[in-house]
């Protein structure tokens, strides 16, 4: 069997385990929907200047918990997943079969990929019945999905990635939460950035991925210019995190 036809094989199987885990599955496709309505209930109201308009509160939240809901998938389920894959021995059995790493590890983001489309669909379709939220289509359709699937892949190799510093399973939610969730406020995600905002708060968002992503993101929803900008950043730390993840991935319990 070929490489390809191992991956979408082993890709199957990733996607079996994950379903049979229900309540694993509920979460990762609820969260996003619930900040959703949580959010517009309580600032919906109001409006926000992005990209030199205004739009209403509600739309922006349809376009910040899309990225956010892709990121969940990619960067924290990764993380957390491998690592107590890593800790209860998985991992050192897979790497003891004749499985290549790569193809495994290959999975793993396309299995990740495909749960991000279900979800940015899910969410794209919940803001478009409920909040009235444009749906991208034609020439902005691609680079929103180009968007996407950079994003997918770059979170999913720094998923992989801060898994070395990760000593247990135990530490895995709160060391990957304390990582991702200062930027998710620092770069607008949750609640819209201002012109009044201290240097430092603009300067920490240019500088990590979270912003350029979402940015990328809601030029598609809200109609904002589209920035390949963004989308070399994304890519530029997805390939930062896929050579630490090459250097220091372990297969094998951390001691």
């Amino acid at each position: 069997m070929n490489a390809a036809r191992l991956t979408l094989f082993q890709m199957r199987y990733v996607n079996k385990a994950f379903w049979r885990n229900p309540a694993s599955a509920f979460f990762t496709f609820a969260f996003p929907l619930m900040f959703l309505v949580i959010f517009t209930a309580l600032l919906g109201e109001g409006e926000v200047h992005v990209g030199g308009r205004t739009i209403h509160q509600s739309t922006y939240y349809v376009a910040e918990m899309a990225a956010f809901a892709v990121i969940t998938a990619c960067f924290n389920n990764v993380a957390i997943g491998m690592t107590f894959q890593r800790d209860s021995g998985v991992l050192k059995r897979i790497d003891g079969t004749p499985l290549p790493s790569g193809v495994y590890l290959t999975a793993r983001v396309l299995h990740a990929l495909v749960v991000s489309l279900l979800l940015v669909g899910i969410t794209v379709a919940f803001g478009h019945f409920f909040y009235s939220a444009d749906i991208p289509t034609g020439a902005t359709l691609w680079r929103f999905l180009v968007m996407l699937v950079v994003g997918a892949c770059a979170f999913c190799a720094l998923g992989f990635a801060i898994t070395a510093v990760i000593p247990n399973a135990d530490a895995a939610a709160p060391i990957v939460n304390a990582a991702i969730l200062p930027l998710l406020f620092l770069s607008g995600v949750f609640i819209p950035i201002g012109d009044d905002a201290p240097d430092w708060i603009t300067w920490t968002g240019d500088v990590f991925p979270v912003r350029h992503f979402a940015q990328g993101m809601q030029a598609a929803f809200l109609g904002n210019p589209f920035s390949w900008s963004d989308v070399l950043v994304v890519a530029l730390w997805g390939v930062a995190g896929l050579l630490v993840a090459l250097r220091f991935f372990s297969w094998e319990p951390r001691r």
